[in-house]
Formats: C-alpha cells, sequence, structure tokens
C-alpha cells in the first residue's frame, strides 16, 4: 500500500506543471496568437503623443483652423449660393479639415503599430480568426464572464476611471478662478486657455494610462508564462515527439552498427594483409597500384571484432602478420576507407612486399 502511495505521488508530482515551457512550446503558441500583450498599452501611448503632438504642430493646427472658420465667417457666409459655389465650398472645408486630421491620424498609426510592437514583436496569424465550434459554447462563455481574469479586467477600469476622475478634478480645482470669468474673457483667450487646459490634461491622463498599461503587459507576460508552463512528463513527451524516443532510436543505431560490421565484414576476404597486435586489433589492408595511390584499410576492430576479422582471413587464405607498433598506429590514426597515413608508408611496404614474396612462394610452390 505504501509502495502505491508513492507511486501515486510521484506521478501527480510529474505531472505538476512546474517546469518553464521550452522554446519549442513558446513558438507553437506564438504562431497560434497566444502571446503576452496589454490592450490598453497602444491606446495610452497613442493618446499621451496625439496630445503631444498637439504642442509640437500647435502652429499648424492653429493656422488651419483659423483658416477654416476665417473663410467660414468672412467669405462663405455671404457668398451666393449655387451649385458649383457648393461643390468649391463642400471641397475646401473637406481640404482643410483632412489637414487637420492628418497628422493626428498618422500618430494614431504609427504609435498604435509601435504599441504592439513593442510587446510581442512583428507577428502576421490568423489562427484567432479560424472559426472554431468552442468559441461557441456558452457554458464556456458564462464560465470566462464570472473567470479571475474578467474580475481582474473590471478593477482594472474602476482604477483607471477612478485616476481620470482625480486628475480632471485636480486641474479643474487649480483653474476654477480663471474658469468662472471665462465668461467676459474675448473668444480668443477662451480658445486659448481651454485649449491648453485640455492639452495638458491629455498629456498627464495618457501619461499614466501609459505607466498603467506598462504594468498590466508585465501582469500579462507573467501569466502567459504561467499559462504555458509544462510538467515534467510534458517536457519527456516532448522531447520525445521532436527528437523521437530514446529506445526506439537506441535500437535503430544498433542496427546500423550491425549492418556496417556486416559489410565490413564481406570486405575482409578481399583484403591483402590483416596486421594484428596479435590479440588486441587487427586491420585489414589493400592495395591496387592501378586504382590507388596508397593502401587503404578496408577493416578494423579491437578484441572480439579483431578476433572475427581474423577468423574471416584465415577461412579465406588472407595473410595475417603480427606488428604491434603498425597495429596500433593504423588503429588509432585512420578510418575505414582511408588511405593509410604517410609517414607509416614504408612500415606498410615492406609488410605488403613480404606479404607478395610469401604469396609468390606459394604459387610457384
Amino acid at each position: 500500500m505504501r509502495n502505491y502511495r508513492l507511486k501515486l505521488d510521484l506521478q501527480l508530482f510529474s505531472q505538476e506543471k512546474t517546469e518553464e515551457a521550452t522554446p519549442k512550446k513558446k513558438d507553437e503558441a506564438r504562431k497560434k496568437g497566444q502571446i503576452a500583450r496589454s490592450s490598453d498599452l497602444p491606446g495610452s501611448l497613442i493618446m499621451l503623443f496625439t496630445f503631444m503632438g498637439f504642442i509640437m504642430l500647435g502652429g499648424f493646427f492653429k493656422k488651419h483652423i483659423m483658416m477654416l472658420f476665417g473663410n467660414l465667417f468672412e467669405d462663405w457666409l455671404l457668398m451666393e449660393l449655387t451649385t458649383e459655389n457648393v461643390m468649391s465650398l463642400f471641397t475646401d472645408v473637406t481640404i482643410q479639415l483632412l489637414l487637420i486630421l492628418m497628422p493626428i491620424f498618422a500618430i494614431a498609426v504609427v504609435i498604435g503599430i509601435l504599441g504592439n510592437i513593442i510587446q510581442f514583436g512583428f507577428l502576421l496569424t490568423g489562427e484567432p480568426l479560424q472559426m472554431k465550434l468552442s468559441k461557441l459554447n456558452p457554458i464556456n462563455g458564462f464560465k470566462q464572464i464570472f473567470s479571475a481574469k474578467t474580475i481582474v479586467e473590471f478593477l482594472k477600469s474602476v482604477l483607471k476611471l477612478l485616476i481620470i476622475g482625480v486628475l480632471v478634478y485636480m486641474a479643474i480645482s487649480k483653474e476654477w478662478d480663471r474658469i468662472l470669468v471665462l465668461a467676459s474673457l474675448p473668444v480668443q483667450q477662451i480658445f486659448s486657455f481651454t485649449a491648453g487646459l485640455t492639452v495638458r490634461l491629455g498629456i498627464e491622463i495618457g501619461a499614466v494610462l501609459t505607466v498603467l498599461a506598462f504594468a498590466d503587459f508585465f501582469y500579462q507576460r507573467y501569466e502567459h508564462n504561467k499559462s504555458l508552463r509544462m510538467s515534467k512528463q510534458d517536457i519527456k513527451d516532448e522531447y520525445k515527439k521532436s527528437e523521437g524516443d530514446p529506445i526506439i532510436k537506441g535500437k535503430i543505431r544498433e542496427r546500423q552498427r550491425r549492418m556496417a560490421m556486416q559489410r565490413m565484414m564481406q570486405e575482409v576476404p578481399n583484403a591483402d594483409v590483416i596486421i594484428t597486435n596479435p590479440t588486441h586489433f587487427a586491420i585489414a589492408l589493400k592495395y591496387d597500384a592501378t586504382k590507388m595511390e596508397a593502401p587503404k584499410i578496408i577493416a578494423k576492430g579491437m578484441d572480439h571484432v579483431a578476433l572475427r576479422i581474423r577468423e574471416i582471413a584465415k577461412e579465406n587464405g588472407v595473410v595475417t602478420m603480427e606488428n604491434k607498433p603498425l597495429a596500433r598506429a593504423l588503429y588509432e590514426r585512420a578510418e575505414i576507407g582511408d588511405v593509410i597515413p604517410p609517414d607509416l608508408f614504408q612500415a606498410v611496404a615492406e609488410v605488403l612486399a613480404y606479404v607478395y614474396k610469401m604469396k609468390g612462394r606459394v604459387k610457384s610452390s
């Protein structure tokens, strides 16, 4: 019973999601559109930079607004209404409005794109747009409405409203005396005061919301990484899928070794000589002056492989010679299919010369 409980505890521990997500899982989640992002960050940055743009481009906006209303009160109200005049009036008003709104749209588009890029980089994926029946499940929708995430989003909204309300109250309370006397001031001063107060409030609110949005982004990234956590078993399963089952891979390697060994042993009967240690190493050499520039190693092995090479050589009448230094040097410095190292040419040539001499004596006898 105790062993069963211990085994059960180990299984439960291996299934706990305590490990950081692997790069492969993070990449798969990114391709599916599952990324850490704050939806508030682009909006707050747009608000901040738009009101800052009003300050930087104040002269530009003033010029075109004055042109728009100046033409309206000085020329257009007194002009004769005809089809051509109305079309000309509509064209002029449209152009002036576009010139006023174009910088705002440009700032909003550029900052909106940058606000997303700084969060998760450049990403284009259609995975979130795919139609899935699970999205239409009313039970899942009901759970999301009353989930912890929804409560956090609600509290964030309440906090933002409170902060905006406090900032507006503080700004108006500071300027309350001037607001009371606005009715007695010229229109230009009223417009200037109102525009200045609005821009200042917009920058303050945008800055505070941007700070909150960055805090929300780091929170979202924490939650995202937490949701991607894996158990030890998940990591093992992913490794098996990507790299293959170690047991199967081991069997494949073992089979490949056996096939390579079999091919090597098939070449031993074609050797001119087998150089041995005599028991630890065996190297099979072959030399064909018409095809090779130097003798080549066609088989080699140590211990039981060396024994098998010697047995096959004996069965096929291949000469075996004992030369401990040469056998060890050839085994350590050359692989199967390689020609012998240049500094061993002399030693191998003497061995082959002796072998050819022996073969000549055998043939003559």
